[in-house]
């Protein structure tokens, strides 16, 4: 078996919960990750066929050609689905709860799942529903950046 990596986040500070990060080298999904350092949510485009792609892969989902290129989101999007986690058993996530889990669908014609931030799930009011417009709010880590939304009043 190969080596493998650390992939907790080694950036926390000692009293911040570590997250599970990728893992480099990555050849498919490491020109994303790069990306996320300059919080540029990008994606791919099929050279064939125009179909979108994403998550990063080597091949298009559409009609399998590997010549695929890649592109930058506006990092907007709509709300297709939600959960409100309110009891997690990660230590990962102990410190969040509750928080709210999202499929965006980004205008772009990709489905990202994510999480909703700087949202209070309990207020009527704040916004968080089924079509609400989001736009991208990076979550920092480090060696690399989480696309997190949030609600774009």
């Amino acid at each position: 078996m190969a080596d493998t990596p650390d992939v907790t986040d080694t950036t926390a500070a000692p009293e911040e919960p570590r997250r599970v990060l990728p893992r480099f080298p990555e050849p498919d999904t490491e020109p994303f990750w790069e990306a996320t350092k300059e919080h540029e949510l990008r994606f791919q485009v099929c050279d064939a066929c125009e179909g979108v792609v994403f998550y990063p892969r080597a091949h298009c989902t559409h009609c399998t050609s590997t010549e695929l290129s890649w592109r930058t989101s506006a990092g907007t999007g709509t709300i297709y689905s939600f959960s409100v986690v309110r009891r997690s058993l990660h230590p990962s996530f102990l410190d969040l709860v509750p928080y709210v889990v999202s499929w965006v669908d980004v205008d772009e014609g990709f489905r990202l799942m994510t999480h909703i931030v700087d949202v209070d799930p309990d207020d009527p009011h704040s916004g968080l529903e089924i079509g609400a417009r989001v736009i991208v709010s990076w979550i920092d880590r480090g060696t690399v950046n989480l696309p997190g939304f949030r609600i774009d009043r």
